[in-house]
């Protein structure tokens, strides 16, 4: 009988995380023990604290995996030279909205930790670093839609940041918790409007291009549902 190899270093981390998204996914967060996790990583339960020294640091190095997928968006956002701005951001509201609703038990538990960091209850960490990674980025996409007179000069970048960060991310964290009864992407698209008619000069309504794919491709091992990918591959 061949006995499968222990995993070490960033592979046993990978399938640490990967487990985690899974049970998390089908459980919540709270149902969840270390011990499971790595008896579904396939580790011993002492390597899960070496790598993550308590489940709060597991979860808070999960949210960074889906900061990371949010600056993704925003930096495929940014490279798009030639599609007007609120036209990008009605699609960021909407793929994250369609991403996020693929997997709300995942999210839910995730989202108690964004929320913590949007209030400024948590603060330092590798999740802190990647939300103000992704605000860096939103701050940058909104500094050339104002250039570009696309998006009004009467507020900052990071004031207008802040207030699409806001609004993002306390529509979804509303649809998880209190009020999953449409569907988070048309409420995200909703969103986006009451955002974008106070702020836009350029009407994304009367783009008549194909809106890009600024989406994230899936990716394979842990974190495979990120935020705005709506895809997920497989285990």
């Amino acid at each position: 009988m061949s006995v499968k190899p222990a995993l070490r270093g960033d592979a046993a981390r990978m399938a640490i995380l990967d487990a985690a998204h899974v049970l998390f996914s089908a459980r919540g967060v709270d149902a969840v023990t270390m011990a499971e996790v790595a008896e579904a990583a396939g580790v011993a339960r002492a390597t899960v604290f070496n790598h993550f020294g308590s489940k709060h640091s597991l979860v808070q190095a999960i949210t960074e995996g889906v900061y990371d997928g949010y600056t993704e968006l925003l930096k495929n956002a940014l490279a798009e030279r030639t599609t007007p701005t609120p036209v990008l951001i009605r699609a960021l509201f909407e793929i994250m909205g369609g991403g996020i609703e693929s997997d709300p038990g995942f999210y839910r538990g995730v989202f108690r930790e964004i929320a913590l960091l949007t209030v400024g209850l948590t603060e330092g960490g590798v999740a802190h670093e990647a939300r103000q990674l992704a605000l860096d980025r939103l701050v940058q996409l909104l500094t050339r839609g104002q250039a570009r007179d696309e998006l009004t000069r009467e507020h900052t970048p990071e004031d207008l940041a802040m207030a699409c960060d806001s609004l993002v991310f306390g529509t979804i964290t509303h649809w998880l918790y209190d009020d999953a009864s449409e569907s988070l992407k048309d409420r995200m698209r909703r969103a986006s409007d009451v955002f974008l008619g106070n702020v836009a000069l350029v009407s994304p309504d009367a783009f008549e291009g194909p809106v890009p794919e600024i989406r994230v491709p899936p990716r394979s091992g842990p974190l495979r549902v990120v935020a705005g990918s709506g895809e997920r591959s497989e285990p």
